[in-house]
C-alpha cells in the first residue's frame, strides 16, 4: 500500500536542515595537521563572533518587543534571529506571541510547520503539527501552504498512509476543503486538483483486480474529479484535457488520446469545458495584469479592484471570494479593501459562518478601522452569536487605538444596540441578558469619551439614549434624571442637553420638574441664538402647560434677559459695521496713499493753510505723549494681572518690552501655556508666553503675547496666521509698542483694538449668572445697562453713543467740567460759579432754598 502510493517525503528548507546538521554533527580535529588545527581554531573563533553578535542581536530585538509589542518588523526579525541561532523554546514562544497580535504570512506557517515536523515526526506530535497548518490556511490563502498541508496528512497519519476507511475519508475531506478554499484560483489552483487526482488514482492503482465493483467505482470518482476541473478555469485547462483523453483511453473509452479536440467526449463535458475556456480567455489579460513585474503596490491594487469588479459582473460569489481571497493575502493592510470584501459578504451570504472568519482576519489585519468592529459585532448578532463571543469582541475593539473618538462611540452604540435587542428578545434567545450589563455599558462609555467629547452631540447621544433605556428598560424615573444630571455636569452650555433633559419631563407628564429646570437654564449662555431660544421656550411651554400666574412669573424673568441680549446683539452689530468701514476706509487711504506715491509733485502745488492744516496733529505731540505715559502705566499694572510662562515651566512677574513678540488674538479661551507650546513647537525659539486673563475672573479673555528669541523665529510664527488651534482659527501678528504708541498718542486705533476694548463694555450687558458657562463676562457683571470704561476722549469732550446723539444740545458739559484749552486765569475769571462745588456746598445750597 505505501508503494503503490509512492508518496513523497516532506520538504525541508536547506536553512533547516543546515542547522539540524550543525546540531547532530561536532566538528572533529586533526591533531596530526597542525595547519588544519589552526583554520579551525581561526574558524571556531569566527564562528564564536557570530554567535556573541546573533545573541546580541536577539537580546536587542527582545529589549524592543518587550517596550513595543505593536512593532511588526522587530517581530518577524526575532523569529529569523531565532531560528537561525537555534533556540528552539524561545522560537517557539516568539511565533506564539507574533500570532496572538497578527496573521503570520503563508511562508512563515510554512517555515513553522516544517521546523515542527523535522524535530519530531512521530504520531504523537501530529496533532500539534495539523492544528498549526489549520491556523495558517485560515490566515490567508496560499496554494503552496494547502499542497503542504495535504502532503504532511498523507505522509504522517497513519490511518491514511494505510488507506484505512475512515483515513481515506478524512483525505478526502481535506481535499475538498482545499477545493473550496483555492480550486477555483486561476493561475495555481489546478495544483490541488492534481493532487486529488493522484491520491485517488492511487487508491485505485491498490484496489485487487478481482474487485471489480471497487476498481469500477474508484474509476468513477477519478472521472467526476477530471470532469469537474475541465468545467473551472484555470491555467493548466488544455493539459487537463490531453490528460483525460488519455486516461480515458487507457479505460477504452476515447480512441485518440493524442488529439486536443473534444472527439469522444460526452456532450456536456465538452460543453463545459468550451465555457470554462471561454472563461479563461476572458481572465488572462486580467491576470496577466495583477501578475506583472516592476509596478507599485498602488497599481497593482487598481488592477485587482478592476479584475473584482468584473468578476462581480459576471455574478459568480465564490469566484469573486476567491478573488478577493487572493487580493488581501497581496495586501493584508488595504483596509479598503477589507472593508470592501466584507460589504460584498454582507451583501452574499448574510449571517455565515465564512462571513464571521473574514471579520474576524480583517479586524486583526487592520484593526484600526472602527468601521470594521462595527460591522463585525453586526455580524455576529446576525448569526446568533453567544453573548461570550460578542462581549470578548467587543473587549478587543476597545482596546485598539482609533483615528477618531466617533469610531469609539460607534462601537459603544452597536454594543448597546446589541444588547437592547437581546433584552427586547428574551424568549427568542437561549441567553438572558441583565439591563445591568446595558448600564455598565454606558457608563464606560460616559467615562472614556466624557473628556474627548465635551460639549460635541456625541455625548448627548451616549447620554439621551442612556436615559431612554433607564425609562423603556429600566423602569427607573430617577436613573434617568440621574443621567442628565451627569451630563449637565459635563456640559451645562449645552442648550440639547438642557432640552432633551426638559423634554423627557415633559413627555412623562413632570411639569413641575420641566418649569424648574427652565428656571435653571433660562439665565445660561449658549452658543448661538441658544440663548434667545430657551427663554423663548420657557414662555411657549407656560402657555401651553402653567397657568396665567405661572406665564406671567416667566415673563417677569424672561424679559430683562431678552432685553439685554437684544442690547448686545444690536452692539455686536455696530462694532462689526464698524470694522467693515474702517475696513473700506483704510483700503481707501491705501489707494490715495499710492496715487501721491505716483504724483508726488502735487504735495508742493497744495496751498499754505492746506500744508498747515496737515500738519496741526504735530503740534499736539507733547499733549499725546502725557497721554501716552499715563497709558503705559496703566497698562503695567494690568499686565501684572497676567500670568507669565518664562519658557521653561515656571511662572513669573516682569516687565516686557515687546521687541521680538507675536500678538495672538481669537484663542480659545480653554487654551493653556502647554497648548500654545505645542501650537509653536516647530517654530521653536520660544522665550516667554503670556495669555492675558481677565483681572477679576482670571479667566483668559482670548488674548496672548509670545515672546522669541529672535526675529527669524518670529517671522516663522506670524506665518501660521490663519491656522487653526483647539477649534479656534487664530489672528497673529507681529507686536509693535511703537505703532501703538502713536496711535494712543493720536488717539486712532485699529479695528481690532477698537473690538476688544468695545467688547468689554459689551459683555456686560450679558447679565450672566452662571459665570462658569461664560468665558466673557466677569463675575460682577449683572446689571442691566451696558457700562462704558472710558466714556471721555482724550481731549475731555464727553464720548456720546447711540442712535439718538442728534438730540444732544452741543453746549452740554458733565458736571464740574473745565475747558482745558483755557488757561487758568480765563476759569479764574469767569467767577466761582463756573467751578465745580463739592457735596457739602450743593447741599448747603438747596438748604438756603
Amino acid at each position: 500500500m505505501e508503494e503503490a502510493l509512492n508518496l513523497p517525503e516532506p520538504q525541508i528548507s536547506d536553512e533547516v536542515m543546515n542547522e539540524a546538521e550543525h546540531q547532530s554533527l561536532p566538528e572533529v580535529q586533526n591533531p596530526k595537521n597542525p595547519t588544519d588545527s589552526d583554520s579551525d581554531s581561526d574558524s571556531n573563533s569566527g564562528d564564536s563572533d557570530d554567535e556573541a553578535q546573533e545573541t546580541l542581536q536577539i537580546q536587542t530585538l527582545e529589549t524592543e518587543l518587550s517596550q513595543n509589542p505593536a512593532n511588526y518588523d522587530s517581530h518577524v526579525q526575532f523569529i529569523r534571529a531565532l531560528r537561525k541561532h537555534g533556540d528552539i523554546e524561545k522560537l517557539r514562544r516568539a511565533r506564539e506571541a507574533m500570532s496572538e497580535l497578527f496573521p503570520l504570512s503563508p511562508s512563515m506557517w510554512q517555515d513553522w510547520a516544517k521546523d515542527e515536523t523535522s524535530l519530531s515526526s512521530g504520531p504523537e506530535s501530529f496533532p500539534a503539527i495539523e492544528k498549526l497548518y489549520e491556523r495558517g490556511v485560515f490566515d490567508y490563502l496560499s496554494v503552496s501552504l494547502w499542497c503542504d498541508y495535504l502532503n504532511f496528512v498523507q505522509e504522517h497519519e497513519p490511518s491514511v498512509r494505510e488507506c484505512s476507511p475512515a483515513g481515506v475519508l478524512k483525505a478526502r475531506n481535506l481535499f475538498e476543503r482545499a477545493l473550496t478554499a483555492a480550486g477555483l484560483h486561476v493561475t495555481e489552483g489546478y495544483k490541488i486538483w492534481e493532487a486529488y487526482k493522484e491520491f485517488e488514482l492511487a487508491i485505485f492503482y491498490v484496489i485487487d483486480e478481482t474487485d471489480v465493483e471497487a476498481r469500477e467505482k474508484q474509476v468513477q470518482r477519478v472521472r467526476n474529479i477530471f470532469h469537474r476541473q475541465l468545467s473551472v478555469p484555470h491555467s493548466d485547462l488544455r493539459s487537463t484535457l490531453v490528460a483525460y483523453k488519455s486516461w480515458e483511453t487507457e479505460q477504452g473509452i476515447v480512441p485518440d488520446a493524442n488529439s486536443s479536440n473534444l472527439d469522444g467526449i460526452s456532450s456536456h463535458i465538452a460543453s463545459a469545458y468550451q465555457k470554462a475556456l471561454e472563461m479563461l480567455d476572458a481572465r488572462v489579460l486580467f491576470e496577466e495584469r495583477i501578475s506583472r513585474q516592476g509596478v507599485s503596490d498602488m497599481e497593482r491594487l487598481q488592477e485587482y479592484m478592476a479584475y473584482l469588479k468584473f468578476e462581480e459582473s459576471c455574478g459568480d460569489p465564490a469566484r469573486v471570494q476567491i478573488l478577493y481571497e487572493r487580493a488581501v493575502t497581496e495586501f493584508p493592510i488595504s483596509n479598503d479593501l477589507w472593508l470592501d470584501y466584507t460589504r460584498y459578504l454582507d451583501r452574499t451570504l448574510k449571517a455565515s459562518s465564512i462571513v464571521k472568519d473574514v471579520y474576524s482576519r480583517a479586524t486583526k489585519n487592520c484593526p484600526w478601522v472602527g468601521e470594521l468592529w462595527v460591522r463585525y459585532l453586526l455580524s455576529l448578532e446576525r448569526g446568533r452569536a453567544s453573548e461570550k463571543e460578542m462581549s470578548s469582541v467587543f473587549e478587543k475593539s476597545i482596546l485598539c487605538t482609533f483615528s477618531s473618538y466617533d469610531e469609539y462611540l460607534d462601537i459603544f452604540l452597536t454594543r448597546v444596540d446589541g444588547l437592547r435587542r437581546r433584552i427586547s428578545q428574551a424568549g427568542e434567545v437561549e441567553d438572558v441578558l441583565d439591563y445591568a450589563l446595558i448600564r455598565e455599558t454606558f457608563q464606560r462609555a460616559s467615562d472614556y469619551l466624557s473628556p474627548h467629547l465635551k460639549d460635541m452631540d456625541g455625548l448627548l447621544r451616549i447620554h439621551s439614549y442612556w436615559a431612554q433605556l433607564e425609562l423603556s428598560l429600566g423602569k427607573d424615573l430617577v436613573a434617568a434624571r440621574g443621567v442628565w444630571e451627569s451630563l449637565l455636569k459635563i456640559s451645562g452650555s449645552m442648550l440639547d442637553a438642557w432640552q432633551g433633559y426638559i423634554a423627557m419631563e415633559i413627555q412623562m407628564g413632570n411639569i413641575n420638574e420641566a418649569r424648574s429646570l427652565y428656571r435653571r437654564c433660562y439665565s445660561k449662555r449658549f452658543s448661538g441664538t441658544g440663548s434667545e431660544d430657551i427663554c423663548h421656550a420657557w414662555l411657549r411651554f407656560e402657555k401651553e402647560f402653567g397657568t396665567l400666574e405661572d406665564f406671567d412669573h416667566a415673563v417677569q424673568k424672561v424679559t430683562p434677559r431678552l432685553e439685554n441680549l437684544h442690547l448686545f446683539r444690536l452692539q455686536q452689530e455696530s462694532i462689526n459695521n464698524g470694522v467693515a468701514t474702517n475696513q473700506r476706509e483704510s483700503s481707501s487711504k491705501k489707494i490715495s496713499r499710492e496715487k501721491r506715491k505716483q504724483g508726488s509733485n502735487i504735495a508742493d502745488e497744495q496751498p499754505t493753510a492746506k500744508r498747515r492744516k496737515d500738519t496741526a496733529p504735530n503740534k499736539m505731540k507733547g499733549h499725546g505723549e502725557d497721554k501716552v505715559q499715563e497709558k503705559n502705566s496703566l497698562e503695567r499694572n494690568k499686565i501684572e494681572n497676567f500670568q507669565i510662562h518664562d519658557g521653561k515651566g515656571s511662572n513669573a512677574h516682569g516687565k516686557y518690552n515687546d521687541q521680538c513678540t507675536a500678538f495672538i488674538s481669537n484663542l480659545g479661551f480653554q487654551a493653556t501655556y502647554n497648548d500654545i507650546h505645542r501650537f509653536f513647537s516647530d517654530v521653536g525659539g520660544i522665550v516667554a508666553i503670556r495669555i492675558l486673563k481677565d483681572k477679576y475672573t482670571g479667566k483668559s479673555r482670548g488674548l496672548a503675547y509670545v515672546d522669541f528669541s529672535d526675529d527669524a523665529h518670529l517671522a516663522a510664527a506670524v506665518a501660521k496666521n490663519k491656522k487653526m488651534l483647539m477649534g479656534k482659527r487664530l489672528s497673529i501678528a507681529r507686536s509693535d509698542p511703537k505703532q501703538r504708541r502713536m496711535r494712543e498718542s493720536s488717539g486712532r486705533h485699529t479695528p481690532a483694538e477698537r473690538d476688544h476694548e468695545n467688547t468689554k463694555e459689551q459683555t456686560s450687558a450679558l447679565g450672566e449668572s452662571d459665570s462658569k458657562d461664560s468665558s466673557v463676562v466677569s463675575e460682577g457683571a449683572s446689571g442691566s445697562q451696558p457700562q462704558s470704561t472710558n466714556p471721555w476722549h482724550e481731549d475731555g469732550n464727553v464720548q456720546l453713543k447711540g442712535k439718538n446723539t442728534f438730540a444732544v444740545p452741543r453746549a452740554i458739559r458733565p458736571l464740574g467740567w473745565v475747558d482745558k484749552n483755557k488757561s487758568k486765569t480765563e476759569v479764574a475769571e469767569q467767577g466761582d460759579d463756573e467751578k465745580a462745588k463739592s457735596n457739602d456746598e450743593f447741599r448747603k445750597m438747596f438748604l438756603k432754598k
